[in-house]
């Protein structure tokens, strides 16, 4: 069965103002809500319909989407921006759904603290996350051919070796939080027009840890990590590409209290090369031929990535033509195969002649040989319109 219509499931006009549809969710999330309906499925899917309604017709951009475009224009999109971060088809989680609830009515999730019930409240203190760290990696078309293993002498966050992470001065430990009780949150109560409404916020005292530092460590003073340095290799497979970033777990900086490390990321950065130009997996580049080697054929010699290789040039080469040379290119990052080396042909016309140069050639423009058929102006003209196209 296909989705209902969204102001069929809020049952309001298309012309609804923005206050007429956030009652009407408002009717409809009381309804249908889970405490109200203990066990019950179909409420429950009602519950989460009338939220993603509500989640589209509540944002002007995205309502004027789904009112140009139905649920096509919402379709993968409809919770970016939103408390969801991305498409509801599914992905979408009661605890999301209390979670925008609750910001609309005032509370966690509306009928007393019913998240613990699914999964969405807890009692677990928390623990710090040290921040992400950037770095930038130039590379050339020879290291991304091969991958390459790069060093970075990173300033960061990093353990506080006097107090191992803990905070605490040497003989003294960290203590259960006297105001949540070791839990990380408190419970404040609010009366609203739907009743007492309870709200689990992050307790002021611990910061949601759980616990309580007396004896603060003299070197970090109780943070548990202090400003230093720390060398982190890296290795950078093979076939990645300018823009692409690359993500080290745990190599960022240290979380406070021994929490939990941040991430390196690695943003590869892609170095002109000053003969080949990359395309995808494969590289071109382009041979100036001399018109004698064109027209009399021979063999040239033409960079590849790691070194250079002969090439055979057919009699009567024509400008345009393109030469592929299969596995010179660069490896796909999935292991997909590896790239060519195409050849661009380009003929290099003298820009001055002597006398006798002008003489000789003034003789051969007479000969046919040197008038192009019928059949090399098609095929010039044809790879010519393939540039527009």
């Amino acid at each position: 069965m296909g989705k209902r219509d969204y102001y069929e499931v809020l049952e309001v006009e298309k012309t609804a103002s923005a206050e007429e549809i956030k009652k009407a969710y408002r009717k409809k999330a009381i309804q249908y809500h889970p405490d109200r309906n203990p066990g019950d499925k179909e409420a429950e899917e009602k519950f989460k319909e009338a939220a993603e309604a509500y989640n589209v017709l509540s944002d002007p951009d995205k309502r004027a989407r789904y009112d140009q475009f139905g649920h096509a224009g919402v379709e993968g999109a409809a919770g970016n921006g939103g408390p969801f971060g991305g498409g509801f088809g599914g992905g979408m989680s009661m605890d999301d759904i209390f979670s925008m609830f609750g910001n609309i009515f005032g509370g966690r999730g509306g009928f007393g603290d019913f998240a613990s019930g699914f999964g969405g409240g807890g009692t677990q203190a928390s623990r710090f996350r040290g921040s992400d760290l950037r770095v930038k990696v130039k590379l050339s078309l020879k290291d991304i051919s091969t991958g390459v293993e790069k060093k970075f002498k990173l300033k960061k966050y990093v353990q506080c070796s006097h107090c191992h992470g803990t905070g605490a001065e040497a003989g003294s430990s960290a203590e259960t939080c006297p105001t949540c009780k070791g839990t990380g949150t408190v419970i404040r109560k609010q009366q609203t027009f739907l009743g007492t409404m309870q709200t689990r916020t992050t307790c002021p005292t611990c910061g949601g840890e759980g616990k309580v530092i007396k004896q603060k460590c003299k070197e970090c003073a109780g943070e548990g990590i202090v400003y230093g340095e720390e060398v982190v290799s890296v290795k950078i497979p093979a076939g990645v590409a300018d823009g692409m970033q690359l993500s080290m777990s745990g190599k960022g900086n240290a979380g406070k209290h021994n929490g939990i490390p941040g991430d390196l990321l690695i943003l590869i950065e892609e170095e002109p090369d000053k003969e080949l130009i990359r395309d995808g997996n494969d590289v071109a580049y382009n041979l100036l031929l001399d018109f004698p080697t064109a027209a009399l054929g021979g063999t040239v010699e033409v960079p590849t990535i790691d070194s250079k290789v002969k090439v055979k040039i057919e009699a009567g080469t024509q400008p345009g033509k393109i030469l592929r040379l299969r596995g010179k290119g660069l490896p796909d990052i999935n292991g997909y195969g590896t790239g060519d080396l195409l050849v661009n042909v380009s003929i290099y016309v003298p820009e001055a002649l002597s006398k006798d140069e002008k003489k000789a050639l003034e003789t051969m423009k007479e000969s046919d040989n040197f008038k192009p058929s019928t059949t090399v102006k098609e095929k010039i003209f044809k790879k010519f319109r393939s540039l527009f196209e």
